[in-house]
């Protein structure tokens, strides 16, 4: 890689391995490093079963409920000043599903625009069958019925979700 071009780079360069805590918290494996366009920022500790964010670090409101047979994506980042943020994508609906199995993601969801003191760490996939309830991140369990959690840890985003 060319250093010279990497001024503006924002990236992890530790993984954080960001994963499902308890009910609807999240825990890190290790303490984040991450360049914000070619600053570095603060780090964050590693977390055990820390509070998820309940408001979208990019609009400031709440997230978006999902409803039976649709998927979301929900980028997970640290900001500048070191404390975990997330921003949530778009939300499609997929297949109809059966009872409490997901059904098929036939247009992936997009990611969201992210705030410019924000560095990705990973993103989940957030999928709702058929008997699913209302789900909405920060206070919805991983581990409800009908709920599917797909978690993906990254140095930098990819061009779109990847679903399979």
């Amino acid at each position: 890689m060319n250093l010279n071009k990497s001024n503006s780079l924002t990236m992890s360069v530790a993984d954080a391995v960001v994963a499902a805590g308890t009910t609807s918290t999240y825990s890190t494996s290790n303490t984040t490093e991450c360049l914000i366009n070619g600053k570095w920022g603060t780090t964050l500790a590693a977390q055990t079963n820390t509070a998820s964010p309940t408001t979208d670090a990019n609009t400031g409101a709440a997230f978006v409920a999902l409803t039976d047979n649709q998927v979301s994506v929900f980028v997970w980042g640290v900001t500048a000043a070191g404390a975990i943020a997330v921003c949530q994508g778009s939300v499609q609906d997929t297949a109809p599903g059966v009872t409490t199995t997901p059904g098929t993601i036939h247009t992936a969801p997009q990611f969201p625009k992210l705030p410019d003191d924000f560095c990705p760490l990973a993103y989940t996939l957030i999928q709702t069958a058929p008997s699913a309830d209302a789900w909405t991140f920060g206070s919805g369990e991983w581990a409800a019925t009908g709920i599917t959690d797909t978690w993906v840890n990254v140095s930098t985003l990819p061009d779109r979700p990847q679903i399979a």
